[in-house]
């Protein structure tokens, strides 16, 4: 167990970022498995920005690799267009 105010403070923080950190990751992984299910490309299109963007503050804040971002945002544009 940590001895000092300051590391006590830090797995507090650490544990809120944690958290929030894991419901975003969620929420984009939702959102990408109901981008991947839809059928009608006027509502792909429509949804594509906001989950693009979903997926920068990701890599952004580390959650996912700047890579992982590029290869996902990459795949779903290719799926949009080809529906």
């Amino acid at each position: 167990m940590a001895n000092h105010k300051s590391a006590l403070k830090r797995i507090r923080q650490t544990e809120k970022k944690t958290e929030i950190n894991r419901y975003q990751h969620k929420t984009t992984r939702n959102a990408i498995r109901n981008l991947r299910a839809e059928t009608d490309k006027k509502a792909a299109e429509a949804s594509l920005p906001g989950i693009s963007g979903m997926v920068d503050k990701l890599a952004k804040k580390n959650v996912i690799h700047k890579n992982k971002a590029s290869n996902l945002k990459s795949r779903l544009t290719k799926f949009v267009a080809g529906l």
